[in-house]
């Protein structure tokens, strides 16, 4: 009989900020938390900052800061990226703390006392520029499994394959780009090998998605490799006891889970043996324990992690639920199309429970990507959500307010009773990750409530008989109420302002029988459809770039034209010809940094190649040249939301693009023109035309 849960996400990394990615996972486990608190479940949610590594102290030297202080700092913003987005922590605490060394110890003697630690001299990347061995997310090359470019050290992020950082091919140093050299360190081993049949069998016992389990026990079966738990400093972490070495982070990240739980335990007079037996009686427990992770990280969570606790003689995981990535449109997330956002970014541009929902109806038990599509976002809001859900509250509360003030008499309890059995599988589909399932079913007992009060017509009704009326609009409250219920693990802030206006405290699966009596308040318009939802830059038509003008002569065959020799940083050179002599001499413009239009169609004007035409503004008779002062050679010029074209365009194309000047400042539309951050001006020009 299990008494108590502890439910976990993974560790994010505190070198930056939570992305729309990220909310995938603490979202998914967040709904799942709620609903099982709701059924009056003995659970509990932790999770950390996963705090050590070589890319923690590298970034936070480059800000001029400690690592202490700039893993502080990501805990902040991680904790109130969460909040923003309705996710509860029982415990959020952090690897660099007194516990998780406590428990990284305490393991590692374990490992020792079971002889499965051993030493051994490794060949390990070391960058001479940088001046430091190479852990292995700090080099970089192609993937010697799959052959895919860009990939760290230790595990290839699109076939999933580990490996030696030694067998990258074209490796090289992340922090510097150049090229590391081999050297040799002597280092500590886990005996993953040793646990070849032991994981085998747990594999088969734990309660693992079968398509997960699969992929796991072919890495089995092709054979485990030794684990290197020990790196080289400086390096960020707890330096190994009796040795100059330190922990590996994917050796005291996990513990963090553990160290998290004693942090709530320690906070509320518990015990955490009672959740993970640390003290050693590993199959004495009558707790359970649900990780919830991405698919990049199975490796480390169903080999390493249950091999190391199996030593260790703690507690092992229950389950583990594994999702896919998050892609947006059917693509990748891309910092480049402006569609990897980070949490914060998110909130300017969706309402957060609006995400919840989307999300929750996009999840199941399956480890496949989910699709963040604009147009269905947008359709599930304004369709499912609004038209749907929230309308029939709506109906229901404001008209038995508008004509009865509110008051409540005995619903039909027949027609309340039917959605009993819709409400109890709802919730077994929450117990059971199976969130898309859940949301048609809360779906449909919405169209239950909306059918029950069309075909009673109370706007009808209330003509012949009003007592009835009140009757069929108690009933629907009541109906509403355990709508209210079911969708309160995914939209909690939302089913608070129902929960105001019942008049009930805080709504549970128990409350599925209680009847609502006295009366509700008059309630307030919540959720509205939404408009086209945009996540990403829009096409910019033209290619701009910051250029210099580095040497100006006259144009042999044409009084008013200019040859402009240009330089567009990192060794691109191109000429251009414009028509400015009537209103610049050539020492006026020689050394200014001016805006290219860099793909329009070369061609030949008078006799001379032109490869590109500077932008001017035109006010009247005056005319001056766009420009920037401190903006780097070759940056885009963009308004903000945009990205550049990569396609010729010829100068008709180029004229349908409005461009112009207001208060002296270039603009595309009502967007001011960007050359990285600085703004583009122009000369002489206030408020007028671009050509």
């Amino acid at each position: 009989m299990v008494k108590r849960t502890l439910v976990t996400s993974a560790l994010p990394y505190a070198n930056g900020p939570i992305h729309m990615g990220h909310l995938v996972e603490y979202i998914q486990t967040d709904v799942f938390v709620r609903s099982q608190k709701m059924m009056g479940k003995d659970l509990i949610y932790c999770c950390a900052d996963d705090t050590h590594g070589t890319p923690i102290s590298i970034n936070a030297e480059k800000a001029g800061m400690k690592p202490e202080d700039f893993v502080a700092k990501y805990a902040i913003e991680h904790q109130r990226d969460f909040k923003s987005f309705l996710i509860e922590f029982d415990s959020f605490y952090s690897t660099n703390s007194p516990e998780n060394k406590e428990f990284s110890d305490l393991i590692f003697s374990r490992l020792k006392e079971n002889d499965d630690i051993y030493e051994k001299e490794v060949e390990q990347y070391y960058c001479e520029h940088c001046g430091r061995f190479l852990p292995d997310r700090y080099v970089k090359g192609k993937c010697p499994k799959c052959g895919a470019e860009d990939q760290y050290g230790d595990v290839c992020e699109k076939c999933n394959g580990t490996y030696d950082v030694v067998d990258l091919v074209e490796p090289f140093c992340v922090n510097c780009k150049g090229k590391p050299v081999r050297k040799t360190s002597k280092h500590l081993f886990f005996k993953l090998s040793k646990y070849s049949d032991w994981l085998n069998t747990w594999l088969n016992s734990a309660k693992i998605q079968p398509e997960v389990r699969n992929q796991i026990l072919n890495w089995v079966k092709e054979g485990l490799q030794d684990w290197c738990i020990s790196r080289d400093g400086p390096y960020f972490g707890f330096q190994i006891p009796g040795t100059d070495k330190f922990y590996y982070v994917w050796l005291d990240a996990p513990i963090g889970y553990i160290s998290s739980t004693k942090n709530y335990c320690n906070l509320n007079g518990l015990d955490v043996d009672s959740y993970w037996n640390v003290s050693g009686n590993q199959d004495d427990s009558d707790s359970r324990i649900i990780h919830v992770i991405g698919k990049d990280i199975v490796y480390f969570h169903l080999l390493f992690w249950p091999a190391v606790l199996h030593s260790a003689k703690i507690k092992l995981p229950d389950e583990v639920v594994v999702h896919g990535f998050l892609t947006v449109n059917g693509e990748k997330m891309s910092k480049s199309r402006g569609t990897f956002l980070s949490a914060q970014e998110l909130l300017e541009m969706v309402k957060p429970e609006h995400l919840r929902f989307f999300y929750a109806a996009s999840l199941n038990k399956v480890m496949t990507d989910i699709d963040l599509d604009l147009n269905e976002f947008k359709n599930r809001v304004n369709n499912e959500l609004v038209s749907n859900i929230a309308n029939f509250f709506h109906r229901s509360f404001s008209f038995l307010s508008a004509n009865f003030e509110g008051k409540l008499v005995k619903p039909d309890l027949d027609e309340v009773t039917k959605t009993t059995e819709i409400v109890n599988s709802i919730f077994e589909s929450y117990s059971n990750f199976e969130f898309r399932k859940a949301v048609s079913e809360i779906l449909r007992l919405s169209s239950i409530g909306n059918s029950y009060m069309q075909a009673n017509e109370p706007w009808k009704l209330i003509k012949e008989d009003p007592d009835k009326t009140q009757m069929v609009l108690s009933t629907c409250v009541n109906i509403a109420k355990n709508l209210a219920i079911c969708l309160k693990p995914i939209l909690p802030e939302y089913v608070k302002a129902i929960e105001n206006q019942l008049g009930v405290s805080s709504l549970t699966l128990a409350d599925l029988d209680v009847i609502i009596e006295g009366s509700i308040k008059e309630p307030e318009v919540y959720f509205r459809k939404i408009d086209d939802l945009r996540i990403g830059k829009m096409k910019f038509d033209l290619d701009l770039r910051v250029a210099k003008i580095e040497k100006i002569e006259r144009h042999p065959e044409a009084d008013k034209l200019y040859i402009e020799h240009l330089d567009l940083g990192n060794g691109e050179k191109r000429q251009i010809v414009s028509g400015l002599v009537p209103y610049y001499s050539a020492e006026e413009l020689e050394g200014k940094k001016i805006i290219l239009v860099a793909n329009l169609e070369p061609a030949k004007l008078r006799g001379v190649m032109s490869e590109g035409m500077l932008l001017a503004g035109e006010e009247g008779e005056t005319v001056g040249v766009l420009f920037v002062s401190d903006a780097e050679l070759g940056t885009s010029v963009l308004p903000a939301g945009y990205e550049a074209s990569t396609e010729l365009i010829n100068y008709k194309q180029f004229t349908k693009v409005k461009l112009s000047v207001k208060d002296g400042k270039a603009m595309f539309e009502d967007k001011i023109l960007l050359a990285g951050t600085e703004e583009v001006k122009a000369e002489r020009v206030i408020n007028g035309s671009v050509s």
